[in-house]
């Protein structure tokens, strides 16, 4: 099965998710530069749906020292925006990011990126300034990737796709 026909079908086993993980190639830090939208991985894991749900965009890449590592339609999906990863996810919102523009909207990076050995291999990976979080980075192509977001305290890796989007909306 090709990566697109895993990606369509949308579900996977962690196990599965894993051995597609682990037989991508590692990603230079460079390859990232650019804005990506992001889609869901779902192998059971308790974050399953809840990005998608909130209007979730996906993530920028400047530099290894500038990145929003979470980005949100705005409540007309005509533009996108940075939010601080700790002001979101919150219990006090609930459906589409967007409409809570002013309480969890940040001008600053929240994340920057290094080299991190993950599973073996050394790859690109997204360390988020505030929280004990990574998100690792394989890929399939130039302009698609995997991803796998491991933090402390949760009980098994949380996955996404993130392709390169020539045509993003704009931040605003």
């Amino acid at each position: 099965m090709s990566f697109d026909e895993v990606v369509k079908a949308g579900t996977l086993s962690l196990a599965e998710a894993l051995a597609l993980f682990d037989r991508l190639a590692p990603v230079e830090l460079a390859s990232l530069v650019g804005t990506w939208k992001g889609s869901e991985l779902r192998t059971g894991h308790p974050m399953d749906g809840l990005l998608g749900a909130t209007g979730w965009y996906g993530k920028q890449f400047i530099d290894a020292e500038s990145v929003h590592p979470l980005l949100f339609y705005t409540e007309d999906r005509a533009a996108v925006f940075p939010v601080d990863p700790r002001k979101w996810p919150s219990p006090t919102i609930r459906g589409p990011v967007g409409s809570h523009r002013a309480d969890v909207e940040t001008a600053k990076f929240k994340a920057r990126l290094r080299k991190v050995e993950y599973r073996g291999q050394l790859s690109a990976t997204m360390i988020y300034d505030d929280w004990p979080t990574l998100d690792v980075f394989r890929g399939v192509d130039e302009d698609t990737l995997l991803g796998l977001m491991d933090a402390r305290g949760m009980p098994s890796p949380y996955f996404f796709v993130l392709r390169r989007d020539a045509n993003a909306p704009a931040l605003k």
